[in-house]
């Protein structure tokens, strides 16, 4: 916040007053947008859209998955509002918010209730909880000292975030049922349960939102060590 003070102090007040109009803007457009999303993924939910034919790939929860992470790149590298906006997003409730990710007990209590195998409960379960537990320290870096963000183990910290997903979602194809013999191995409990809500929110909304806070720290973690402004 005070670098963005002191930033604004360079420049003609009715510039700044400008700038700050187009960031709420594009802001807006982000609420709105995020609204729209969980609105269009419940209704699909709802329908049965993400529920995949009886061994044929999981292709409706990857493209759940792919297509926001898509429009989230295309937006940051080909429209400069959205990557400013981005840029100044404060890292401090970007980073807050993966605490949310200690739910990921949930995953472990359905393994015990037979509705999710352990082949992807124990994996997607633990690691979100490593990442959420440890979030509320990884904060108090940043509020200590802003040029933590710049910090390799800041940097370290959000690519073991995405890394944990990789591994989950790697986890939920391999016991989707797509493979027989793996399904046999689990006890022929699949992860057929996440294509319907209201667990379909995980896979085909929250995972791709979580990592998208994800990239957005990274992206300000490069433009920090750029500027040489880390630690």
């Amino acid at each position: 916040m005070n670098m963005k003070n002191e930033t604004m102090g360079s420049i003609p007040e009715n510039v700044a007053s400008e700038l700050d109009n187009g960031h709420s803007n594009v802001g807006s457009v982000v609420i709105a947008a995020l609204a729209l999303w969980l609105g269009l993924v419940t209704f699909l939910g709802y329908q049965g859209a993400f529920v995949a034919s009886p061994g044929s790939p999981p292709l409706p929860i990857f493209f759940g998955l792919a297509i926001p992470l898509a429009v989230f790149f295309a937006a940051y590298f080909g429209w400069s509002e959205f990557r400013a906006f981005i840029l100044g997003v404060d890292l401090r409730v970007v980073t807050a918010m993966q605490a949310w990710r200690w739910a990921g007990l949930g995953f472990l209590t359905l393994y015990v209730k037979g509705v999710l195998p352990g082949l992807f409960a124990f994996p997607a379960g633990l690691g979100d909880m490593a990442i959420g537990i440890t979030a509320p320290w990884i904060v108090l870096g940043l509020v200590r000292h802003p040029s933590f963000a710049a910090s390799r183990r800041y940097i370290v910290w959000n690519i073991l975030g995405i890394v944990d997903f990789v591994v989950a979602v790697s986890a939920a194809v391999l016991s989707s049922g797509l493979f027989p013999g793996i399904n046999r191995l689990i006890g022929n409990v699949t992860t057929a349960p996440m294509s319907q809500l209201p667990l379909v929110l995980t896979p085909a909304f929250i995972v791709p939102f979580f990592i998208m806070l994800h990239f957005t720290a990274l992206f300000q973690a490069r433009q920090m060590a750029r500027s040489g402004k880390g630690a």
